[in-house]
C-alpha cells in the first residue's frame, strides 16, 4: 500500500474550529501553498494535548498533515502544529476585525485553491491587528477586502466604467455596486470616489508590491470605500448576513 502523502511545515492560520467528537476538533485552515483545507485534530480537546494551546485563530502556525486517501477527500488528518510566534492575540475591535476577515475567507475561498499572495497579505494584516494599530485598522481592512475580491475574480477594473468600458473622468464621482460594477454616481448613491481616486487604487493593485501599495492608496479613502466594499462582499457571500458583521451592528446599537 502506498504511503499517505504528507504536507510538512506548511505556513497556516486557523480560520475556524468546531467539535468533531468528545475529544477532537475539525479545523478550517488557510495555508500558504495549499489554500483553504479542513483538518481533523484528533484529541485536541484533551487537557494533555499538545495541540490545545496552539490551535488558535489569528496566530501564525506551521502545520503538518497527511492527505486522506488519494488526496481528494474533504478532511485530512493533522499530525503536527507549531506556533511560529512574533505577535500576541489581537484584542477588542482588532480581534473582531480578525474574525470578520476569517469569515470572509471561509465564505469566499474554495477548498484547495492556493492564494499565496493573499495569504501574505492576510499575515500582514494580522500583524497590524496584533499591534498598536490605531488609525491603521480601517485602511488595512479595506486593502485586504480589495485584494480578496481581486484574487477571486470578483473585483472589476477600477480604471473604467464596468458596463461601457469608458475611461473614468478624474473629477467625476463613481460608485462600486454589486450588479453593475463601477458606474457614475447617482444622487441615491450613499458613497463614491472620484475617478482619479479609483485609478490610484487600480495602479496600487497592479503594483509589484501590491499589499503595501494598496494599503497606502486606501488610507485617504477608507471611509468612502467601507460601505461599497461591505455591500459588494455581502452580495457575493449571499444569505445570511455575515455573523461578525451582524455582531458589529448589534454592538454599535448598545
Amino acid at each position: 500500500m502506498a504511503a499517505a502523502k504528507r504536507i510538512s511545515d506548511e505556513p497556516a492560520f486557523v480560520l475556524h474550529s468546531y467539535d468533531w467528537s468528545e475529544s477532537s476538533l475539525i479545523l478550517e485552515v488557510f495555508c500558504r501553498q495549499q489554500g483553504r483545507v479542513a483538518l481533523v485534530a484528533k484529541g485536541a480537546k484533551k487537557p494533555s494535548s499538545n495541540f490545545r494551546p496552539v490551535l488558535l485563530p489569528l496566530q501564525p502556525l506551521l502545520v503538518t498533515y497527511t492527505l486522506t486517501g488519494d488526496g481528494s477527500a474533504d478532511i485530512h488528518t493533522l499530525k503536527g502544529a507549531e506556533w511560529v510566534g512574533g505577535h500576541v492575540m489581537p484584542t477588542g475591535d482588532a480581534l473582531l476585525s480578525g474574525m470578520y476577515l476569517n469569515e470572509l475567507l471561509l465564505r469566499l475561498l474554495a477548498r484547495a485553491d492556493p492564494h499565496a499572495a493573499l495569504f501574505d497579505a492576510y499575515a500582514g494584516v494580522v500583524r497590524v491587528l496584533a499591534s498598536e494599530h490605531g488609525d491603521a485598522l480601517e485602511p488595512v481592512l479595506r486593502s485586504f477586502e480589495l485584494l480578496l475580491l481581486r484574487e477571486i475574480g470578483l473585483l472589476p477594473g477600477l480604471d473604467v466604467q464596468t458596463m461601457t468600458l469608458e475611461v473614468l473622468q478624474p473629477k467625476t464621482r463613481y460608485t462600486l455596486v454589486p450588479e453593475g460594477g463601477l458606474r457614475a454616481s447617482s444622487s441615491a448613491d450613499r458613497a463614491g470616489l472620484l475617478g482619479v481616486q479609483w485609478q490610484t487604487l487600480q495602479r496600487a493593485l497592479d503594483d509589484a508590491a501590491t499589499y503595501t501599495a494598496t494599503l497606502r492608496a486606501c488610507a485617504p479613502v477608507a471611509a468612502e470605500l467601507k460601505p461599497q466594499l461591505r455591500t459588494l462582499l455581502q452580495y457575493h457571500c449571499g444569505s445570511p448576513m455575515l455573523r461578525t458583521r451582524q455582531l458589529m451592528i448589534d454592538l454599535q446599537a448598545l
